[in-house]
């Protein structure tokens, strides 16, 4: 194998060979987010159905979970990953619009949801709960993504 040295009298600067940890370690922050996203929607659900504030009348295995495990394990990690592609190519004040946005949507989503009987919400249940919510859900999960890709 060949390899090619710079020359002593030469006058480009010397370039060290570049590490690909870069990209593992990018991929490793990724994949932390994602998990926490998983984690924290499956156990806020939890919490919320056990409360009562609100149920899944339609889920996959309603006999042995009380939430619905396709939108915690899939659907909440997808929308994870495109939030967070989206997010990385934001200066900071149009992330937070585009979060205060997402949140917005969120409560006509679960609006719609609830009509298509996916979703009912309790009597003491406002809307701008989830506004408030996924606000703070998803400034949380940008906030854990920073740190892990910094780290």
């Amino acid at each position: 194998m060949n390899t090619v040295k710079q020359l002593k009298k030469s006058s480009l600067p010397f370039s060290p060979k570049r590490s690909y940890s870069g990209k593992r370690h990018n991929l490793s922050a990724f994949g932390s987010t994602l998990l926490l996203a998983s984690l924290l929607g499956t156990y806020l659900d939890l919490y919320f159905v056990g409360k009562q504030l609100y149920q899944f009348p339609i889920r996959p295995f309603p006999e042995i979970f009380s939430i619905n495990i396709a939108f915690t394990l899939v659907g909440l990690p997808l929308f994870t990953l495109l939030f967070l592609y989206v997010s990385n190519r934001m200066t900071p004040f149009k992330r937070f619009l585009f979060i205060f946005m997402m949140s917005l949507f969120v409560a006509v989503f679960e609006k719609q949801a609830e009509a298509l009987g996916y979703f009912r919400h309790s009597d003491e249940w406002k809307h701008y709960y989830s506004c408030i919510g996924y606000f703070l859900y998803m400034l949380l999960i940008w906030r854990f993504h920073t740190w892990r890709s910094n780290k």
